[in-house]
């Protein structure tokens, strides 16, 4: 029986146990031998993060030819309508790749969401909108880089599930522990 842990990854923490430069790492917050991360999650991004201790299940969970859906929500900068976002579900070119299509719409706030530490940039005059992006790959700052290149930075971004496995209501910091 594999151990699957359920990590909310904090902002400024890496998915890697040894902290680097300004960066924690996931020992300042998880005190559970062997497990790994299956896949990454940027430093300025929160949310969850999976670790395990069985490799075939770590490959599975972070390769992208076994197309696991991996849902986000990020707070853009301005106020993008569904025509704006209509490049993400096509598929846009990032230069070093092209997107697969994603599953994308705008979304209120999400609810129980925690406030980040530090807060996000705030400007009164130039509104924020909350998207949720569902991709099947997980390129470095894949959604950030699609944003942007739509016209809509991100501001924020949440990974709120991978495959089956959600956030649900892990605060930052805190974990849970499957058996699979």
């Amino acid at each position: 029986m594999a151990r699957l842990v359920l990590f909310n990854k904090p902002w400024g923490v890496l998915s890697q146990f040894t902290p680097e430069g300004r960066w924690q790492g996931l020992r300042d917050h998880l005190d559970v031998p062997g497990v790994y991360a299956a896949g990454r999650l940027d430093a300025d991004s929160e949310g969850l993060l999976i670790l395990t201790d069985d490799g075939a299940l770590q490959a599975r969970i972070a390769d992208p030819r076994h197309k696991l859906p991996k849902t986000y929500w990020a707070q853009v900068e301005g106020a993008p309508t569904d025509a704006d976002l209509e490049p993400l579900r096509r598929g846009v070119d990032l230069g070093d790749f092209v997107t697969r299509p994603a599953q994308v719409r705008i979304i209120d706030e999400p609810a129980g969401l925690w406030p980040r530490h530090p807060p996000i940039r705030f400007r009164a005059r130039i509104p924020t909108t909350w998207i949720e992006l569902v991709i099947h790959e997980g390129k470095n700052r894949q959604v950030r880089r699609m944003t942007a290149k739509i016209g809509f930075p991100t501001l924020r971004l949440v990974r709120a599930a991978v495959g089956e496995w959600r956030l649900g209501g892990l605060k930052p910091g805190e974990w849970k522990e499957l058996h699979v």
